[in-house]
């Protein structure tokens, strides 16, 4: 592992830009502490006139501000040696500093929500300076008829804090308590089988590794499927519960409401794939042919179908396929492109104790800092182009917007890396002369897919079905759960898989259940990104300028009118349907060219 003094400077990060020394960052930090003191002071006061709610609102967010600053020098210097005391020390007092604020802001929105809001709206007479800020209050009064009083919200905090270590409980049992025993390995060696281990096992080329790590991973699950069954009913009660005490028609009419979704989305994803599962029928029965299996296993669904292409894509050779890929998005995105490339937004190579892992980070005045632990592989150059996407989002998004609006929600947030990931998949394919590369492509591609929109809805629906039930005041038994999870596995695989036993207690070792309707944004997001690229790809009137528009969004929009103004109506089945019939044209690419 190399050094990172051993680094040319142009492959690390430029943080200076953020703070040039810790003297400004203490400036900056006693400048927050002092701001905080300041703001409690209206916690009396802010509803006394028009000025005292402008001065708090105001103040709240410009601490917020250069809280996000502060956090993301402290965040990103501690990623880059996590072995440094003095940077955790630095990180550690920003998050106490933020926690602080959080506790002594905690007046502000309960007191926004006091108001009519006919009275704020002759505030913005009063105050023209207020009307900044009036997309997020309107947001903030979006939950008016959700939210209790005072007292009433400071009693279902301090039961929902009770209750809500189910997830905490979750992962400590499954990671600490259990323990799976022994398999052979590949060479004929015993080795210790462990949740984050069987991820390799079961990818095995060698059968009878992936069948020893299933059998054995499942049954260590079966014996504490009650275990499991008490914690993920228990959750499911706890959401079911606070649905009906704030005014919801559902555990998951509250989930949605804070993206402004409706359930006819999360409906609309279940019914396409349903209506369209003979793709992924196909998809196994082609790798059953071309693995050569007389029948196939659940345990054989995770094997490579091609080797791992070895080709090398050099740092700097991808940096010039990429801006080959991304020059179709015009002058501007590229000049910023190229910016992150040679102005040291990047953080190219791994090195000694730096984080590990890639991602896209910043704030409003910061650049949107990319870390990388680039090694020369495909994925490496996936990962550069995905990351790219994300940060230029975020350039776009905080560049066309004051501070408040500036951040995308998380269901826009994955859009815009894939639709760069696509696009290097697709360049690719039309660019490259080696069958090999190709066919590894198009597996990545079936496998995106595959993973990201069919697996994800059987999550979802699984979720929803078992949601539905705690709102019924249904008893959710491990049985209950076990034959629900084993059903939908059925219907997913299909008739050319055999659905093994052991698969239903696979929902207890699923975190995402504990995320409260999360697995759906995954499916949804690589379908618009899919309907964004197609549109690019056929160069479709306005496709670009619409596209770079949404980017410009913020959350100036909802999530679903910032995509229709790419071209995205999620509300429209069809959105689903044509990433299904991608999936379909892939899985024909790749049968046609083995």
């Amino acid at each position: 592992m190399r050094e990172r003094n051993s680094l040319d400077v142009k492959y690390t990060w430029n943080l200076e830009k953020i703070y040039s020394d810790l003297s400004i960052f203490e400036k900056d930090y006693l400048y927050a502490q002092d701001k905080i003191k300041d703001l409690t002071c209206y916690e009396e006061t802010m509803l006394d006139g028009a000025q005292n709610f402008y001065e708090t609102v105001k103040l709240s967010y410009e601490i917020e501000r250069i809280l996000d600053k502060l956090y993301v020098y402290a965040s990103l210097s501690f990623d880059l040696d996590t072995s440094n005391n003095e940077r955790q020390e630095l990180l550690e007092r920003v998050n106490n500093l933020r926690s602080n604020y959080r506790k002594k802001s905690y007046f502000v929105v309960p007191n926004i929500l006091k108001c009519q809001y006919s009275v704020i709206e002759k505030y913005y007479e009063l105050i023209p300076e207020l009307k900044d800020y009036e997309i997020v209050l309107k947001e903030i009064y979006r939950y008016k008829e959700h939210v209790l009083s005072d007292k009433e919200e400071k009693l279902l905090s301090s039961v929902s804090r009770i209750f809500g270590n189910c997830y905490e409980t979750y992962e400590l049992f499954k990671d600490c308590d259990m323990s799976f025993g022994m398999i052979v390995n590949e060479d004929g060696k015993e080795v210790e089988l462990t949740n984050s281990g069987y991820s390799l096992y079961i990818e095995s080329i060698d059968r009878n590794v992936r069948k020893g790590a299933f059998v054995t991973l499942y049954e260590e699950y079966r014996k504490y499927t009650n275990t499991f069954a008490s914690l993920l009913s228990t959750y499911m009660k706890v959401l079911s519960i606070e649905a009906k005490i704030k005014k919801y028609d559902s555990a998951i009419e509250m989930s949605l409401f804070a993206d402004n979704i409706s359930l006819k989305v999360y409906d609309n994803l279940i019914a396409t794939v349903h209506k369209n599962i003979m793709y992924l029928y196909q998809y196994y029965k082609l790798k059953k042919e071309v693995l050569k299996l007389k029948d196939f296993h659940l345990y054989d669904a995770y094997v490579p179908i091609v080797d791992e292409f070895e080709g090398r894509y050099e740092y700097e050779e991808a940096k010039k396929i990429i801006l080959d890929v991304l020059k179709i998005f015009g002058d501007e995105y590229t000049r910023k492109v190229e910016e992150a490339l040679d102005n040291r937004w990047i953080d190219v190579y791994p090195t000694k104790n730096k984080r590990t892992g890639g991602y896209s980070g910043g704030s409003y005045d910061t650049y949107p800092y990319i870390l990388l632990n680039y090694q020369d592989k495909y994925s490496d150059m996936s990962t550069l182009i995905h990351e790219i996407g994300h940060s230029m989002h975020s350039y776009y998004s905080r560049s066309n917007n004051n501070y408040q609006d500036s951040e995308y929600k998380i269901f826009v947030a994955e859009v815009a890396s894939t639709v760069n990931e696509l696009l290097l998949s697709y360049y690719m394919l039309e660019h490259s002369k080696c069958k090999k590369e190709k066919l590894s492509i198009l597996n990545r591609l079936m496998e995106l897919y595959k993973a990201t929109i069919y697996r994800q809805t059987m999550f979802a629906e699984f979720e929803k079905i078992i949601s539905d039930k705690c709102d019924n005041e249904e008893v959710l038994t491990a049985n209950k759960l076990s034959t629900i999870y084993y059903d939908l596995n059925k219907f997913y695989f299909g008739p050319d898989v055999i659905v093994d036993d052991e698969i239903r207690y696979e929902w207890e070792r699923i975190p995402h259940f504990y995320y409260n309707f999360y697995v759906y944004k995954y499916a949804t997001g690589l379908s618009a990104a899919t309907s964004i690229v197609k549109r690019i790809l056929a160069n479709d009137d306005g496709a670009i300028a619409s596209y770079i528009a949404f980017l410009k969004c913020g959350s100036s929009k909802s999530p679903l009118d910032s995509l229709k103004v790419a071209g995205v109506d999620l509300s429209d089945p069809q959105v689903i349907q044509d990433a299904l019939d991608e999936f379909k044209k892939i899985i024909d690419m790749y049968d046609a060219n083995r």
